[in-house]
């Protein structure tokens, strides 16, 4: 059993790193039927309905990825991307840096996200 949670956790991190490199291609097909075979495949994880509201805030559908985000923070609270992009996207003036992943939401000692290259 713990294998399998480990191999999931893997796919799902690789996942994340897969969508980061299409996203920056405008690849927004691909990522899109990548993502729904992720959320079918692992329909309690939080990283597919992350993901999924970092497409569709690119491809310009605000409210929903918006709820995918809520989605996301709803399946694991303690998920911090979902957090981080419901912060990001939720005001007025986003700053358009949204986070894949946990690497993402590294933050030095006063709270400044460090951010990878």
């Amino acid at each position: 059993m713990n294998t399998e949670l480990n191999e999931s956790k893997e796919n799902l991190t690789a996942l994340c790193e897969t969508i980061r490199d299409l996203i920056s291609m405008q690849d927004y097909q691909t990522c899109e039927s990548m993502i729904c075979q992720a959320i079918g495949k692992y329909p309690h994880a939080p990283e597919p309905h992350n993901l999924i509201g970092i497409l569709l805030e690119k491809t310009g559908d605000h409210p929903a990825a918006m709820k995918h985000f809520r989605a996301a923070w709803a399946l694991d609270p303690t998920y911090l991307p979902a957090r981080r992009n419901l912060e990001c996207y939720g005001t007025f003036f986003s700053n358009g840096r949204c986070a894949y992943n946990e690497n993402d939401c590294i933050t030095d000692d006063n709270d400044h996200v460090i951010r990878r290259n």
